[in-house]
């Protein structure tokens, strides 16, 4: 439960310093006081909504385990929230993320807005069936894991299905395809490295000329060179270098001229061509490797294509063994969700007898399978659709399904939010909801907004939002105040002696 609740600057708010009790905990005061930014702000803390104030903390004992933070039941538990350019989470002095904090906060505290629609989605109510489930049968989180892996390989199997499908009906245009992409490349035969190679041949055949000049211009210095030699050795110089010097560049010339013999025999239109084809691989492909491993990727598709009748009627057969076994934990898990339909509808006509309703049945339909399995789940009260019943009904029947799926989904002694749960309601029916809440309130320390005076005076606790001078502020009730409260929610701000009359009997 939480035992106190500190807020510093959010909206209308200055500062908010408050301690609670056990039980049932109301806040009432004028529209527009703030009542609902309270709650929030409040709801913030546990990162349920998004924080406000650029300062909360909040102090509650604990009534689960959690070895991460080091925490007990029956320890304290500090969570603090502070915002600035972005909003910042502690718990117990601990940095916390705002996910974790939210599976943190998860089994401990439960936000129920009558203004969500969506509780009585089959998706919902399965999930809800698959927790009660888990519950009662530890074998059926293993079951419920086997069911989601082997549906997802389903899946994968029938998208690779439709895929060959897809494939065959088209498979003569992409064996075409294959066919003519393989053979032209195949035409062109590439070598990898041998554009290179060519590319530094038509180098060489472009300064042919030059250097055929160059080279018979400097062959002068051979004729001469006996005559360097003799003044080297009249010098008395070793003339050992320049006869080596002219002996290499001897050899260089004639390793041209070698070489020029060889191009000689090329077909200098040949050579182009060939640059000019491999040059277009290269273009498209990237370079002459990719354009071969295309060829190769593609011979590949064109084996495929030809056993694509083989490779379906495997993949088929594949399916159905998957399909059956999938079928067959869907079976199994909906065994498991129609035991577990029948505890909660019970939970369900429980409370419906404090809120004068009754017969409410929960029906588990076969459907086609998907994801969640079989099921579908439909909702009936006195054996009609919900579309058809009245609002009030319909507010009381979903308070009777928040609150029994409550008692499973956070632990005892935790908490419950409930947003303006009596708004719009009649006497008879705030009256109800009021007897629901006192018996849950045993069990949850409990948080409403209330416009009502039967649920207000049935609290343990009474805060009265107030707004002055565009500043709201909230405190804490004492008798007197709380039958001068309810009488102005019974009569308005001019209070009538019946009223207060009324008032004080509420409360005794």
């Amino acid at each position: 439960m939480i035992s106190r609740i500190y807020l510093k600057d959010f909206l209308s708010f200055n500062e908010v310093d408050l301690e609670f009790d056990k039980g049932l905990v109301v806040f009432t005061g004028p529209s527009g006081a703030g009542k609902s930014v309270l709650m929030e702000s409040i709801l913030s803390l546990f990162a349920i909504q998004e924080a406000k104030a650029k300062l909360g903390e909040v102090v509650l004992k604990s009534s689960i385990k959690d070895e991460d933070f080091d925490i007990d039941i029956d320890d304290e538990i500090v969570i603090k929230e502070i915002k600035k350019d972005k909003t910042r989470y502690l718990l117990n002095s601990q940095t916390i993320s705002k996910k974790r904090l939210q599976l943190f906060s998860s089994n401990l505290i439960k936000h129920l807005s009558l203004k969500d629609k969506t509780d009585f989605e089959s998706t919902k109510l399965l999930n809800f069936l698959d927790l009660l489930s888990k519950t009662k049968n530890k074998n059926f989180i293993k079951l419920k894991d086997d069911f989601s892996k082997s549906y997802k390989q389903l899946c994968i199997l029938n998208k690779e299905l439709k895929k060959l499908i897809d494939d065959e009906l088209k498979v003569e245009e992409l064996k075409e395809f294959a066919k003519f992409e393989i053979d032209k490349i195949e035409s062109i035969d590439p070598k990898i490295d041998e554009y290179d190679e060519l590319m530094d041949i038509k180098k060489k055949l472009s300064k042919k000329d030059k250097i055929e000049d160059a080279i018979k211009n400097a062959s002068a210095i051979f004729e001469n060179s006996h005559q360097v030699s003799n003044a080297l050795e009249l010098l008395e110089v070793n003339s050992s270098f320049f006869d080596d010097a002219i002996n290499e560049l001897n050899n260089h010339f004639e390793r041209f001229n070698d070489s020029l013999f060889e191009l000689e025999e090329l077909d200098i239109e040949n050579v182009l061509d060939r640059i000019e084809k491999l040059s277009s691989l290269q273009k498209r492909f990237g370079s002459i490797k990719e354009a071969i491993e295309y060829k190769e990727q593609k011979k590949q598709d064109l084996q495929k294509y030809e056993n694509l009748t083989f490779e379906k009627t495997k993949l088929e057969k594949d399916i159905e063994i998957l399909e059956h076994n999938v079928k067959e934990l869907a079976f199994q898990i909906s065994q498991h969700r129609k035991k577990s339909v029948k505890e909660l509808e019970k939970r369900i006509n429980h409370y419906l007898k404090f809120l004068y309703l009754s017969n409410a049945k929960i029906i588990i339909n076969e459907k086609q399978l998907d994801s969640n399995g079989i099921d579908e789940v439909v909702f009936e009260l006195n054996g009609v659709d919900l579309d058809t019943i009245s609002s009030g009904e319909f507010n009381r029947l979903r308070l009777a399904l928040l609150t029994s799926m409550s008692e499973f989904q956070i632990v005892k002694n935790g908490v419950l939010f409930l947003d303006e749960i009596d708004a719009n309601l009649s006497g008879k029916e705030s009256s109800a909801i009021a007897t629901v809440l006192t018996q849950l309130a045993k069990s949850y320390q409990i948080f409403a907004i209330s416009h009502q005076p039967q649920l207000t005076s049935s609290a343990n606790q009474h805060f009265l939002v107030d707004k002055i001078n565009q500043k709201s502020k909230v405190k804490v009730l004492n008798k007197e105040e709380r039958i001068d409260e309810i009488s102005r929610m019974i009569s308005g701000e001019d209070i009538t002696k019946e009223a207060l009359e009324f008032a004080k009997n509420l409360l005794e």
